[in-house]
Formats: C-alpha cells, structure tokens, sequence
C-alpha cells in the first residue's frame, strides 16, 4: 500500500557564525600558539609589547586601544608581565538568529560520525552531471572556508565556464566567476545534498552535505525543464574522463534516467558511462522514479557494473528507523539482461536541499521552497546523491580503491530490511544489498563481492556481454538462479513491521551479483527483446528523474 504524508517541517534561516579560535594544548615539535586581546593604553603600545615579545599581531583595535595577536604561551607570560597591558582569549561569538537548517540524511546514513573523525571528502572531486548549479557560499567554499567549486562546464554549449584546479587553488583562495547555470534547480538540489558546507551548529559541527570537503565539478547537460539529448549527456560525460586527473575526479553522479531501448552494452549513453567506470570514475546512477513495478529501471541505471541507487523514506521520523519504508516510486529490478538492481537505498523521501526560489521546480511547487535557500524534494535522484558523497568520503579515507572495490563495500556494509522472524521485508530486486551506511562502508574490508564474472574491456569492444542471475519461473516470479528462498512476485509489498538489520547474510560473496556470459536464449518473453534495427540518434533524450510526491 502506498504511504503518503503531508510535509510537515521547520524552516530556518540562515545564519553566520565567527569562528571561536580556543586554546587545545596540543604538543607539537612547533610551540602551540594562541589569539588573545592585548589592550593597553593606546595600540601602539599594545602592538610593541606582542612584537617585543616575538608574537604576531592578527588584528588592529583602535577603537579600544587593543590588537588581536598570535602568542606562544611563554610570548603570552612575557606580555603579561609588561605593566599597563591586559590580556583577555579571543572568545567566540556568535550572531543573533538561527543556525542553518539542518539536515538529516548525514546523521541517518552514519555520515555525520565519519565528519567528527576528519573524513568529509576533502580531496576528492564530485562531478555532478545535471543541470548546472546557482552560486552559494556552502556550495562554492568547504567547512574551512577554503574554495573547493573547481569547474563549471556546460556541455550543452561545450563551454568550461569556469576553471580553477585543485592545483591552482593553494595559489589564491580567491576563487573565481561562477556562473549560475542552473535554470532548473534539480542540479543544484543534487549537489547540495553531495557537498552543502553549511553548518547547523556554531558549537558542534553538523554539516548539511554528506561529503562537505569535497570538491565540486558542474556538468551542465540538462536544459531548464530538465531534458537533455543524448549527445549533450555523452560529450558531459567525455568531458569528465578527459580532465578527471586535472579535477581529481573520482566520482561521477548521475541523477537522471530514460527508457531503456536496447541492451545495456548497445546503448550509446551507457557505453560512455561503461568508458568511465573502466577508466577508474566510481559511476553512482539514480534507479528512477517509476516503480514500483518490476523492471523499471532505467539507464543509466541499467549498467550492470555502475552504483545504482534506491530510495527509502523515514515518514518524517529521521531519528526512528521503526517506520522506515521503501519509496513506492522507487524503481525496481531486475533488469532485462537479468541483474540484480538496485545495489542499494539511500534517503529519498522529503529530503531538504538548496534550490535557488526562482527555478523551475520551485516556482513549480512553491509550499515546497521556505522563501530563501532551502527546497524539500523527493526522488531516487536525491538517494544517489547521498550515495555519491558517501564514495567521496570512502575515496578520501582509502584513494587506492576501484571503483569495483568501492562498490563491494557498500553493499556488503549495507544495512537490510527484515521482519522480525529475520526475513526480507523487501526483495532483492526492490532493496538490493539494503540501506547505505556510511560509517560501515568506510570501514568495510570485503573487496570481492562486486561485478565478478564481467569483464568490462571485452564488454565494450563487443567481444562478450553479459547476464546475471535473475530469472523469472512460469508463474511469474522473478528469483536468482543458484540462490533459493529469494523471490519477489508482481504483489509488490510495503512491509511496516522491520528493520535495518546489520546481520543479514544474503550469501558467500554475494552470488546474486556474479554474471554469466549472455546468450540468445535468455528470454525473458518477446515483450523484452529489442531489435538490432534501432537506430540511434542525436536527438535521443535523457531527463532527470520525474517529480513525485513527497513521501
């Protein structure tokens, strides 16, 4: 049965926040220094005694004959011994007004934890193909202020609009132009949720985006209303493996979907996205927003070695998983070549993002904007974006990972949904391995568990394609050959009693994701085969995934 709430949440506003500079004690082969006020009887004086001392003066304070200054803590006892000089910490302070919103997603997917340990993604570059982004400090500057938004390439005019490598930036920190691309707001919704830097919390960090160090890479590719040609999509996508050591990029996100109209292998949008998983970009595809019947998957998604992403909503109780459910747009597998798809959930329901008020999809669904930066929006869309920045924040913490050893740990980290005797509560070909843990991913060890059988070189020069283990008995039941007990037929099931079980154990080495070499005579009925007549053109589109309710 198909759950629907009304959206029922808090709008903030923003707020800015100076930064508290505090004394940590830390032991360092270079003395440990610290900001303090020294005022004196005017600032000339107060300025000679911190430089007769050796220490560094930060800020002139005319105004009460003080300056603001670097000090060891022997460079402190020696100005605290000067007469007439007193010294006070630099406290914190901290404007009137609200925090920033803040969201949920990186609390619920373990994230937030992974934050307070150093992984936030710094290093790694996020490429974002979608429909461009609108300019904001939490999606320009990371959680040090530092600029991170490194490229903005609109490959529907095959324009880099705007460029500054991660080997230029220690350079300046002044940044450069960007452009507000996103006519849309799709875009920048889905780069929000990757990288948002803004804060929640003036005291303890609480992050907006689930990887807030990472950097940024726009590929614009969709137009306003969302559409984008297949050419458009496939030169974005070039655009990335061709400059992904100039950026870093190691993860590409792919937030959209069409129909599938052939085999995976002879679709021309998936052989650019097969080009980039082989040349070692973690791909992460959105399922689609068109279940929740069975094999509606689209492409990308499609792509039996990418990342592709589920979604699964909290009823707007983020901090009780007991009525955790799976979105019933979620789009569900297998698909036709017979593989296990989604790999996994992530939060997709009702998911707080940035969006610029005067885009398309906020002047579209007004109750859904808080009248500033902010936009609740639903979709698998969201799901991957959450996905994504989970990998940056894996690709952070170990950088020598493939993307075949990245996706292995995510699902084998995942967290499954079973009932309370212990059984699926989803099947396989709705949940996958389960719901995404950040936190379990990072740490995960198994690095076999993924895309064993394939062989992506021969896929694309034609040499072999391939099936995997799903397969569908007379009655209609889909299930995975050589793996009994795990069937899932056209009934499609919301299940309220279950939950996210860290012990589930689906089989030795995740046997439902091996493939075997495809054969003509894997049929699933005459209404799934393509024909070799088709002819692709340049004005194929693509779209991001379509507008569903909020859940």
């Amino acid at each position: 049965m198909k759950r629907q709430a009304k959206p029922v949440w808090t709008l903030a506003g923003l707020a800015l926040a100076v930064c508290v500079v505090a004394y940590l004690g830390v032991t360092t082969e270079k003395p440990a220094s610290h900001s303090v006020i020294v005022q004196a009887a005017n600032l000339e004086q107060a300025a000679e005694a911190v430089r007769g001392a050796g220490g560094t003066v930060t800020h002139e304070l005319g105004i009460i004959h003080a300056v603001a200054a670097r000090l060891t803590d022997a460079q402190r006892e020696a100005v605290a011994r000067t007469p007439g000089l007193k010294l006070f910490a630099n406290l914190g302070v901290e404007v009137a007004g609200k925090p920033a919103p803040e969201t949920a997603y990186p609390t619920v997917t373990g994230a937030a934890l992974l934050h307070r340990q150093g992984i936030t993604g710094q290093g790694v570059g996020v490429a974002v193909l979608d429909t461009g982004t609108y300019s904001h400090v939490a999606l320009n500057k990371d959680t040090a202020g530092d600029w991170r938004y490194i490229a903005q390439y609109d490959a529907i005019a095959d324009d880099l609009r705007s460029s500054l490598p991660p080997a230029e930036i220690s350079k300046t920190n002044s940044g450069v132009s960007v452009y507000d691309l996103d006519d849309s707001g799709h875009g920048t919704h889905v780069s929000s949720v990757i990288v948002s830097s803004a804060n929640a919390s003036a005291r303890t960090p609480k992050y907006g985006g689930i990887a807030p160090d990472a950097y940024l890479v726009t590929v614009k590719a969709f137009d306003g209303n969302g559409v984008g040609t297949y050419a458009d999509v496939i030169r974005g996508i070039d655009w990335v493996v061709a400059n992904k050591d100039t950026y870093q990029i190691r993860v590409l996100n792919c937030s959209f979907s069409a129909p599938p109209q052939s085999h995976y292998w002879h679709d021309p949008l998936n052989q650019a996205v097969m080009r980039a998983w082989q040349a070692g970009i973690v791909v992460v595809a959105s399922a689609g927003n068109t279940g929740p019947d069975a094999m509606t998957i689209g492409i990308p998604g499609n792509v039996p070695y990418v990342i592709t992403v589920g979604a699964m909503t909290d009823s707007y109780t983020p901090l009780d998983p007991g009525d955790d459910v799976l979105a019933s747009f979620s789009s569900t597998g297998p698909t036709v070549e017979g593989f296990v798809k989604p790999e996994i959930v992530a939060p997709g329901g009702h998911i707080l993002s940035m969006m610029e008020i005067t885009s398309t999809i906020a002047l579209e669904h007004p109750e859904f904007h808080d009248g500033g930066a902010y936009f609740v929006m639903s979709g698998t869309s969201q799901a991957a974006a959450v996905v994504s920045g989970v990998v940056a924040l894996m690709l952070q913490n170990e950088p020598f990972l493939t993307p075949d050893d990245v996706k292995c740990k995510l699902m084998s980290s995942a967290r499954t949904a079973v009932d309370d005797q212990g059984q699926l509560a989803y099947g396989i070909f709705q949940q996958g391995a389960g719901v995404v843990d950040a936190h379990g991913a990072v740490y995960a060890t198994d690095l076999t568990c993924a895309n064993n059988g394939l062989d992506i070189n021969k896929d694309l020069a034609g040499e072999q394609h391939y099936r995997g283990r799903a397969n569908r008995d007379e009655s209609g039941t889909y299930y995975i050959e050589g793996l009994d007990g795990y069937m899932w037929s056209d009934a499609y099931m919301f299940s309220d009693a279950f939950i996210w079980s860290d012990a589930f154990i689906w089989s030795d080495a995740f046997i439902w994701s091996d493939a075997y070499i495809f054969s003509d005579a894997f049929i699933w009925s005459d209404a799934y085969m393509f024909s070799d007549a088709f002819i692709w053109s340049d004005s194929e589109t693509a779209s991001i995934n379509v507008w569903v309710e909020q859940e």
